[in-house]
């Protein structure tokens, strides 16, 4: 039991533990209404983070390979949501509100830190993986919540899903606009944003996002919805999207004639999509009585793809 405990993703652990408390101890009433405004402000902290950490020159240099992150970005933006828009019969098995957590699952960019470890792990392109998935993250800022106002906003199957054009500016207020703070200090923030600082704000917002959507959730009695076997269906649909993924971009890899290098890379950061960024970008996009529901396919779609690229990586590198 010990040892299987040390093997699960500390991210899972984090947020299985604020679902918990959630569940114990949920915001309610002026108390969560404060929390929500410290979930913004973390949000916001998180991606000013993110453009102090990020290398300017190095990602003008990594464009380069645009081959390659053209690649990746029409498997996170293009594939996966026309994927996502296929499902739409799995609205008759699971219910409305969690196929729109599917097809919002596939709309969020690729992650960052696993994709380059699993390439690094694999022996791919580690330079092109980050690049890659860095470039993914930050397109996603501006276009997962343009894609879910064309794809969500006038497809509710009958819910409560609201987005209107307010949300781009909520995105920018809370996304754009730090990461831009980050990017013109970075000459004096680098090294902090290059410390642990940036992976427990990271992890720390994450939490805040999933014990907020949790709670509100528990307030107004959504989880009663939500039967065994529909979680056992999206673990299991994760297994087959994240399967199919890989295999479909190890395949499109080769018949564009990527190296080996390239393919993995792309393999990588195409199969997967990011929690880290998926669930700040909800948070503002969607109510909070809905959010609980919604990123419910997001996380357990988290935990799949690291299990499954974890075992392909190490195949890989003893190829």
């Amino acid at each position: 039991m010990l040892h299987w405990l040390k093997k699960l993703d500390p991210l899972i652990v984090i947020i299985l533990s604020a679902v918990l408390i959630a569940i114990i101890f949920p915001a309610q009433g002026r108390f969560a209404e404060l929390f929500s405004y410290g979930v913004k402000l973390s949000i916001a902290l998180l991606f000013y983070l993110y453009g102090a950490r990020l290398s300017t020159r190095e990602a003008l240099d990594g464009l380069k390979n645009w081959k390659l992150h053209l690649t990746v970005l029409s498997f996170t933006f293009v594939i996966f949501p026309l994927i996502g828009l296929g499902l739409q019969p799995l609205t008759h098995l699971l219910g409305s509100q969690l196929y729109l957590g599917i097809l919002y699952l596939t709309l969020v960019p690729s992650t960052v830190q696993s994709s380059v470890a699993f390439t690094g792990m694999a022996k791919g392109n580690v330079a092109g993986a980050i690049v890659a998935a860095s470039v993914s993250n930050l397109a996603g800022v501006v276009l997962t919540p343009l894609l879910v106002f064309l794809l969500m906003g006038n497809s509710n199957n009958g819910e409560s899903v609201s987005i209107d054009i307010s949300v781009f500016m909520d995105i920018s207020l809370q996304l754009l606009v730090p990461f831009i703070l980050g990017q013109l200090t970075r000459p004096w923030v680098a090294r902090l944003a290059a410390s642990k600082a940036t992976k427990i704000v990271d992890r720390g917002s994450i939490a805040m996002v999933v014990y907020s959507a949790f709670s509100a959730g528990m307030v107004e009695h959504i989880w009663s919805a939500i039967a065994p076997w529909q979680i056992i269906t999206l673990i299991i649909f994760s297994v087959l999207l994240v399967s199919f993924m890989l295999f479909l971009s190890k395949k499109i890899g080769a018949l564009l004639r990527f190296n080996r290098k390239d393919t993995i890379a792309i393999s990588f950061c195409g199969s997967k999509k990011s929690l880290a960024s998926g669930l700040p970008i909800a948070a503002i996009i969607f109510p909070s009585t809905n959010l609980s529901i919604l990123i419910l396919p997001l996380m357990i779609f988290h935990q799949v793809q690291l299990i499954i690229c974890s075992w392909l990586a190490g195949r890989y590198a003893r190829e």
